[in-house]
Parts: C-alpha cells; structure tokens; sequence
C-alpha cells in the first residue's frame, strides 16, 4: 500500500537539502570589495568586488553579488573605492642585475663627471680590496659638458678595485685600468665582431667598451655565488610586488637564475611570475629535449629565446641605414650574433622549427628591418603558425616596416619610460624626420600591431606608474616638452594598461590564464592609491599601490 505524501515533512527535506547545499558550497579565500574594478575585460570591463578562490579568480561583479561567496574564513578588503587593477605584467626585465643594482653604486643621477668618480670612490672604500666594484647605469648626457668617461677619471680612486661599471643602457661599460689589465685589454686588442674599443688618439684604449667588447672584461669577473643570486632575485622579488608588478618577462637569464627561480618555487616563495627567455646562442639546449613555447607552470616558464640584432641609439651602436647626424662615419654596428647575419637566421630557424619563441632585441631601423627579412624567411619555410615573434624596444621605425610588423603578427615590445629619457638628446644624433619614428606607439597601433609593455629594468625604472605616465604624456625628463615629445604618438591610459596587462600576456601565451580580471584566471591584482583614469595624467607617476596580490595571496601591503 502507497503511503500518502507528508507536505510538511517535503518541505523540511528540501529545506534541509538547500542549507547542506550551502554549506558545502566552497566560501571564498579572498574578497575584494566596494572597489572600482576596472578588468580589462571587454565583456565586463567595471565592477566592485572580486572573489578568489585558491589562486583563480571566481567572481567578478557587484559587492551583493560577490559578497555570495563570503564565509566564516573568507578573507575581505574594503577598498574603499579604490581604483582595483590587473596586476601589471612587465615584457622586459633583467631580473637578477635589477636585484643587483638595488645595492650596487648608484650612479645615474650623478650631474657631472667629479661626482660620477666621487661615488665610485666612496665605494671603493667601503669595498674590500680586489672585490670587483660594478653596476652603476651611468648616463654621461646628465654632464656638462657631455662626455664619455674614462679610466683616468677613476683610476686615482680605485687603485687597488677593479671597476666595471654599465653605462644605463647596458652597451657600454667602463673598466678602470686595474680591470683592463686583468683581462688583458691593451692598445694591441682588436674589436671583437659586434663590439668596439673605445680609444684616445694614440689608439689607447679609454676604458669604455660597447657591446661585444664588454665580454672582454665580463669573461674575468667572477661568477656570482649561489646566495649572491638568491639575495639578488628576493631583492627583486620584494621590489616588484611594492610596484605592483605581479609578472615579468626575464630577458637572456643564465640558467643558474632559473635554477634559482625555481628553487623559490618549490619553497612557494617565488612572489612574481617569471617567463624566461635565455639567449639565442643557446638554442640547442631548449630544443633538443622537446621543450616549447610558454612551457612551465602558472610561476615559472621557459620556452623563447632572446637574440641581439644591434647596440644601443645612447651607445651609438644601434644599426641604423643611414649615419648619426652627429656621428657621419658610423650607424652603428649589428650585434656578434649577426656576425654573419646567416649564423642568427640558422638559430632562429631552429628555434622557430621547434616551437620556441622569437625575442629579438633591435633598436635601429636597419636592425629591426633586418630582424624583420628573418622573420619573414621564417614563415615562408615553416607556414603560418601561432608564433607571436616578439621585437624587443623597436625604438627606430623606417617608415616601410610599420605595415611589415602587422602582417607578420609581430608584437612590439616597448618601453616608454626611454622615450621620456632619450627624448632629451636623440634629435641631436638622429634628427627630427628619423625622431617623428621613435616610439612610435600610437603608429603601432594604428597599423593593428599589438604592444607589450615593459620597462628593460634596471636600464629604466621598473616602477608601472612611470612607464604609464611616460606612455602617456611622452614629456621628457628635461622637462623642456611638457607637451609631449611627438605628442602624437601618446597613448591613452587605458590603452597604456591594457598593453601592461593583456598585451604582455598575450606576448608570453597566457592570455586565457593572465592580464584580465575575470572569473577563472590566476588571482593577480593591485589595488591604487588614486584612480589613474581621473587624475592629470602629471600626477600619474606619484601614484602609490597600496596592496599587491599574486594568486590571491597579498605579497604586499602598504600600511
């Protein structure tokens, strides 16, 4: 015999039934509310609160909507209405050497040549004797008059450290005298293919090497020591999160920098994400055992290869079709890797056939149009693919290779805070028609070429607020261009952070997992001291992040 259904008894059943539900629905980790969120997801591009679940992000929307997900444990920030970004993605560092600068000598806004060796000095003091004294990023165009330092200006205060410190750009250093005779520099020396001996008029060398040269010295410093990398990379690790920048795109590490990397990652310390992109010249170690594009995990990736086609336009050695206005017997000179230009085509075929991807440094217009002729060789063998072949800086455009960087899908990799620094003197050496071409940001765009940005750390600052205020005002340090230096190449500050965000992710393959605030990517965000779409864009580079997050953990917190 049936037996007659209780209604009441239904209804404590389903009543039951929904509150077990609930309590077995997973509660956020972490809430970010009454914020203004600002995605950078075209299909919802504002909201006020984010929840997190683990490292992903699982909600994305009103404070109501979100404040669903809250549980006894959930962890929640009252923003307070404050600007919530993606976490800013950086296209270019120098990882390791940015961790090393941060207590090396510092010497970029050293005003003159007597105060340039004056701290060289003081640090010399400070220095045990036969330590090598290096770092530095001396720009000589801060000096009056302009002029390339030498050893003699050291030498005197240095007499028993070596010294080799960078010139800011990274293509020129100097030696003092006790470092050109450990590596056996002499009058006699020849320049090294993609490298040049600066020399007096009796042919002597001064101290200051450029490019390839460098390695000449480099080959007798000393290896850093295993904690001396580790104490390198936390450094950096714990600038980069006060910044905000939540990834970074790590330009010709050494290999014993990824083994450090992903020791940190075992230890869960690892506080950025890191795709590594080691040198071309070593190419056979990625593709002989299989590995590919963007391989890794959400920490720590490798799979691209970094290659030089050139100098530096403040070196003189960027590879220009024709001479400097202010140097007629030189354009520059193409890197030691395109010493034959048939040596860097073989590489990066390779590299291509295998499945890595292609990051070229070139700065001058010959070198970056040559870069271009390999690329384009490259697609004629190989077909059409998913390469996103990447030109590094892509400073000096020629007019005809705009066009060419689209229909090869090629990104530009750019950093604008250089636009802002070399807009102080590049005219002098280029002139005006090749300077309407320089960074030429919104050209790119206007050609449907997608932009990354970065920063070249520590050849510029690594600090977003910076690289955003230079993108956008193009007003030169000098402060003679308030303006903007070729205002018409500005960007607007969401193009800026779009390009910051989902174009650095796009130029690395992790647009599905990175560079949006959206319900299932990693949880990387930052939240802003000030609304950066608002304010006059002059203050834009005194903008403070307040707290960083990187897979829903707070890695950093201003208060």
């Amino acid at each position: 015999m049936r037996r007659p259904i209780c209604l009441a008894g239904l209804i404590i059943f389903l009543a039951c039934a929904l509150v077990t539900s609930a309590q077995t629905k997973p509660s956020a980790h972490l809430i970010v509310t009454n914020a203004k969120v600002w995605t950078v997801d075209k299909s919802n591009p504002t909201a006020q609160a984010v929840a997190v679940l683990g490292d992903r992000i699982v909600a994305v929307g009103s404070n109501s909507d979100v404040d669903n997900w809250r549980g006894p444990k959930t962890r929640v920030i009252d923003a307070q209405g404050r600007l919530l970004l993606p976490g800013f993605n950086d296209s270019h560092v120098h990882f390791v050497s940015g961790g090393l600068a941060l207590d090396a000598v510092q010497l970029n806004d050293a005003t003159s040549a007597e105060e340039f060796a004056h701290r060289i000095g003081e640090r010399a003091k400070q220095t045990p004797k036969s330590q090598w004294i290096m770092g530095g990023d001396w720009d000589e165009t801060k000096w009056i008059p302009v002029k390339l330092p030498t050893k003699e200006l050291i030498d005197p205060v240095t007499p028993e450290s070596p010294v080799f410190v960078s010139r800011y750009d990274g293509h020129m250093s100097l030696a003092n005298s006790l470092a050109l005779r450990l590596a056996g520099v002499t009058a006699k020396t020849a320049d090294p293919p993609g490298g040049v001996i600066v020399r007096d008029a009796q042919g002597n060398p001064t101290g200051a090497l450029k490019d390839a040269a460098m390695d000449l010295v480099n080959k007798v410093i000393p290896p850093l020591t295993h904690d001396q990398r580790m104490k390198a990379v936390k450094r950096a690790l714990a600038h980069a999160a006060s910044l905000g920048v939540t990834s970074v795109q790590n330009m010709n590490p050494e290999y014993e920098d990824i083994a450090v990397y992903s020791e940190l990652v075992e230890k869960a310390e690892l506080t950025a994400r890191i795709y590594a992109a080691p040198l071309i010249t070593q190419v056979d170690d990625q593709t002989k055992i299989g590995i590919r594009h963007a391989f890794g995990g959400p920490f720590l990736r490798i799979g691209a290869v970094k290659a030089f086609a050139d100098g530096s336009l403040g070196s003189a050695t960027a590879y220009f079709f024709q001479p400097f206005d202010d140097l007629p017997d030189n354009h520059g000179i193409l890197s030691d890797e395109m010493h034959p230009v048939s040596l860097m085509r073989d590489r990066m075929m390779k590299a291509d056939a295998a499945g890595l991807q292609l990051c070229t440094h070139a700065i001058g217009d010959q070198g970056i149009s040559m870069t271009l002729d390999i690329y384009s060789e490259i697609a004629k063998a190989h077909g059409e693919a998913d390469r996103r072949s990447r030109i590094e800086h892509a400073q000096h455009m020629a007019a005809k290779d705009f066009e060419r960087f689209a229909q090869l899908h090629v990104i530009a990799s750019v950093q604008p805070y250089h636009a802002i620094d070399d807009g102080r003197w590049a005219e002098r050496r280029i002139g005006h028609d090749r300077a309407s071409r320089t960074y030429a940001f919104r050209t790119f765009l206007n050609h449907g070429v997608r932009l990354a940005l970065g920063t070249d750390w520590d050849v510029a600052p690594l600090n977003p607020m910076l690289t955003v205020y230079a993108a956008v005002t193009r007003a030169t340090l000098d402060g003679k261009n308030p303006g903007g230096w070729f205002p018409e190449q500005k960007l607007t500050v969401e193009e800026a952070i779009e390009a910051y965000t989902m174009g650095s992710a796009y130029a690395e393959f992790q647009e599905n997992d990175k560079g949006s605030i959206t319900p299932g990517k990693l949880a990387d965000m930052v939240l802003l001291s000030d609304d950066i779409f608002s304010i006059a864009p002059g203050k834009i580079r005194d903008l403070r992040i307040l707290k960083t997050i990187v897979g829903g953990k707070i890695v950093w917190d201003a208060r």
